[in-house]
């Protein structure tokens, strides 16, 4: 599969979009952030611009 077919989720912190990641194969419905450090700033989330 290519980089650009992968499925993909916008972290809540960041506001980023990240791509599934093969060591998250088996957890890909339970990943929210896209780094270690954006789950260490949950406190931060910022809301969607609309």
């Amino acid at each position: 599969m290519k980089k650009s077919q992968l499925p993909q989720k916008t972290c809540p912190v960041c506001l980023r979009p990240f791509s599934w990641r093969k060591k998250w194969q088996r957890d890909w419905p339970n990943v929210k952030y896209c780094s270690k450090r954006c789950a260490g700033n949950k406190s931060t989330q910022r809301e969607p611009h609309e």
